[in-house]
């Protein structure tokens, strides 16, 4: 992994300060960080001695000499940030949502293709160690053939959220996850859901169809529930995973056995992170990378459709770009 990379973090609320903090103890060079709140970029520069700091997007990537850029600012701004960066050619990390509807995230395809530079999309979970255990546990045939996922994300609004609701911000882990899961995509989608307490969709339940009905992925999420669980079961002919992404614990359940193998404990966007840098250093393909990025909204817009006419959804993936 180069130590001499040189990149820039494009929005430094909560989550692009961790950007900062996690790519500073990488070792690489944070060259410059932006954000359109003054103070807020000012005072990260100063916390983790990054040298400068900008309020305009523009400004950071013509004056600055860098590699790579991370974008953190509200999905709405995805695709124009990700492809101003990639039209100069910058390897380019964008966190989830790709872009806030699909026609954003085949803008950043289409500057992704002209540019012939990296696209990274921050499934974050996918570089959770709890997922990777489960990983090893299926490459080993533990449960046999996966048959049903079952995914559960409810907790709170996050007041950081406004531009996207609760499909593209938090149920869109685990529709990237069950692609991720069973290697394929969905072929249907149902869903039921709505508005509660918030301008956008506050929860949602969803029935993701594979291989014509043989397998099947539920997805719940809202923001209305006091407790937060970040949950996953994956059901197979020979047992049952379950996964804990918030306190990274995996646990196999079979006919005659339960065991919760040993997960090492690790920051996920750490991990994610470094891999990125690896990426850029080495040209490699991202485990997530644009195309998952457009996927995973294109399954976002169909459950929202659903939602909205009550109807199956049928879906082609192969074809969307």
């Amino acid at each position: 992994m180069r130590r001499d990379l040189s990149i820039g973090v494009v929005g430094v609320g909560s989550w692009g300060r961790n950007h900062v903090r996690v790519l500073r103890s990488l070792g690489v060079i944070v060259a410059a960080v932006c954000d359109v709140n003054e103070e807020r970029a000012r005072n990260v520069a100063r916390e983790y001695g990054v040298g400068r700091y900008y309020t305009s997007l523009d400004a950071m990537l013509s004056r600055e000499s860098l590699d790579a850029v991370t974008i953190c600012t509200p999905s709405v701004t995805h695709a124009d940030c990700a492809v101003k960066a990639l039209e100069i050619g910058l390897h380019t990390f964008v966190e989830k949502p790709l872009a806030s509807n699909v026609e954003g995230c085949l803008r950043i395809v289409d500057a992704m293709r002209s540019s012939g530079r990296i696209v990274m999309t921050g499934f974050i979970e996918r570089f959770n160690p709890a997922v990777r255990k489960a990983m090893e546990l299926l490459e080993t045939d533990e449960i046999g053939e996966i048959l049903m996922i079952h995914g559960r994300r409810i907790g709170w609004w996050p007041e950081r959220i406004g531009d996207v609701g609760v499909v593209k911000d938090t149920a869109i882990h685990d529709i990237d996850l069950t692609r991720f899961i069973l290697k394929k995509d969905p072929t249907q989608v149902y869903a039921r859901g709505g508005r509660h307490f918030h301008k956008l969709e506050d929860h949602v339940q969803a029935i993701l169809s594979f291989e014509n009905g043989s397998k099947a992925a539920f997805i719940e999420a809202n923001w209305l529930t006091p407790r937060k669980k970040r949950e996953m079961e994956l059901t197979g002919s020979g047992g049952v995973i379950s996964i804990k992404f918030l306190t990274q614990e995996v646990s196999l359940e079979k006919a005659d056995m339960v065991i919760e193998p040993i997960v090492k404990q690790e920051e996920p966007l750490k991990l994610e992170l470094q891999h990125f840098v690896e990426c850029v250093s080495s040209g490699g393909r991202p485990l997530a990378d644009a195309f998952d990025g457009l996927k995973a909204v294109a399954i976002a817009e169909a459950i929202l459709e659903s939602i909205e006419t009550g109807r199956v959804i049928e879906l082609d993936l192969k074809n969307i770009v």
